[in-house]
């Protein structure tokens, strides 16, 4: 009943009512929109009616418009969003950049750890840099980008890895050659998929001077709106940084890693 006056008021206050009455047919919209978009299989009328606490003239209407504009489809007595969102949904990720997208959050986390921070892309069983991120402005920072390092012994590599199977793993690493590049680099498959599972648990991926003597890392991927990893972001820094914990800096990385996924679509 409430709700019924509260209409009724809106049409008849005059300018300001025709504006609250808009913004609230507005939220009505996007709340239909949102309960329709957990259910693939769609709607009733009357369960959305209930659901939203509108009447089944409001929420009739609302789905019209919206159905007009391809927004919803109607079909079994129910609704369900239509394909008017993959267009809208397509101009919004093909406007999106990764290294675009990235840059605020890497200059962040450098600022943070005052560290050189990295972002790659894998490409068969190598990691390509493609930016970095240092304390400051330099010709250095483009030097990088183009490189490439191996994916097994690295942490970005790693972070690149937590979407692959057991299998996927094992057959990766038995077809590349695991070249020892430090005294402590792992090059048993057995442990190196350990490994991976281990640092997918806990979201983020380290290596123990295994790329660099001296040099250890820790990374973390980057997940797209398909929720599949498309990059990995990393920082690295001297072992004898003694005051440096890698468990503090590793969920740094990670919280960084979310959130750049987050502007690429990932929830």
């Amino acid at each position: 009943m409430a709700k019924q006056n509260s209409e009724k008021d809106n049409k008849n206050s005059g300018t300001e009512g025709v504006k609250t009455g808009t913004v609230q047919s507005i939220d009505r919209a996007f709340d239909i929109l949102e309960s329709l978009s957990f259910n693939r299989s769609g709607k009733r009328l009357t369960d959305l009616s209930e659901e939203l606490g509108l009447h089944k003239s409001t929420v009739h209407r609302i789905l019209n418009a919206m159905q007009d504009r391809g927004y919803v489809e109607q079909g079994e007595k129910k609704y369900k969003l239509g394909i008017g969102f993959i267009h809208l949904s397509s101009q919004l990720l093909n406007s999106i950049e990764l290294k675009t997208e990235a840059e605020p959050f890497l200059r962040h986390l450098s600022n943070e750890t005052g560290q050189t921070v990295f972002l790659a892309i894998r490409e068969g069983s190598e990691v390509v840099y493609i930016d970095k991120v240092e304390q400051f402005n330099s010709l250095r920072r483009y030097s990088i980008i183009g490189n490439r390092v191996p994916i097994y012994c690295t942490s970005l590599g790693r972070s690149l890895l937590f979407d692959d199977s057991d299998e996927m793993l094992k057959s990766l690493f038995g077809r590349i050659n695991l070249e020892k590049l430090t005294p402590k680099t792992v090059v048993d498959q057995n442990e190196l998929i350990r490994r991976v599972k281990s640092f997918r648990r806990r979201g983020w991926a380290e290596d123990f001077e295994e790329h660099q003597t001296g040099v250890r890392c820790v990374g973390a991927p980057v997940y797209d709106y398909r929720k599949r990893i498309a990059a990995a972001i990393s920082t690295a820094w001297s072992v004898k940084k003694t005051d440096v914990i890698s468990d503090d800096i590793g969920q740094l990385v990670k919280e960084t890693a979310d959130a750049v996924s987050r502007r690429l679509g990932w929830i």
